[in-house]
């Protein structure tokens, strides 16, 4: 309990302190991003980095040019009710992001058939009650990845939390694979 509650605390930091990276800040900073897997229309428009439609099958990610080992991350984003997306952390390939790459997808899909891993939870390894709604508003992520811990808030509500991560290292990253999402502001902090 004391290692899940030190966690939670690390997530709270604040993230207009001069050590966060900021890769996205409204509709600026799609140079801090590799586009992998299907075409989608991935652009900086309105205020935010967005994408509502693809040119193909499967996701496509917004892969950080940067890859993190210890760190913490805070995104502000927008999801439809439909909207099936998701923020990666310690992936490890930019060809092809996905969970069974060995990146971890913090989810937000409200309308997930298998509700355990709707929004907030940790795709194929941690659960959430599928009470945490992200659709038509903005919500904020908090993700603090240390080691082979994982912590996830979702507007300042505590939805996931793992040790034994699958990876240690590697690149962010923003999917699209049904409904709109947009991100406005997204900063890494390395611990």
């Amino acid at each position: 309990m004391l290692v899940v509650a030190l966690t939670v605390a690390g997530c709270g930091s604040n993230p207009q302190s001069p050590d966060w990276i900021v890769l996205i800040d409204g509709d600026k900073g799609m140079d801090n991003w590799y586009v992998t897997g299907s075409a989608a229309n991935w652009r900086g428009e309105g205020g935010a980095i967005q994408a509502d439609k693809t040119a193909g099958k499967g996701a496509s990610v917004l892969a950080s040019k940067r890859t993190f080992k210890d760190h913490a991350v805070y995104v502000e984003f927008w999801a439809a009710d439909e909207t099936n997306s998701g923020v990666y952390g310690h992936a490890p390939k930019t060809k092809r992001i996905n969970t069974a790459s060995g990146a971890y997808e913090v989810q937000i899909w409200d309308r997930n058939p298998n509700a355990h891993y709707s929004t907030g939870s940790l795709v194929n390894v941690a659960s959430v009650q599928p009470i945490y709604k992200a659709g038509g508003r903005w919500n904020t992520f908090e993700i603090h990845a240390r080691g082979t811990e994982i912590t996830v808030k979702m507007n300042g509500v505590v939805t996931a939390s793992i040790t034994n991560a699958k990876t240690h290292e590697g690149r962010i990253g923003l999917q699209f694979n049904a409904g709109p999402v947009k991100f406005r502001k997204l900063l890494v902090k390395e611990l």
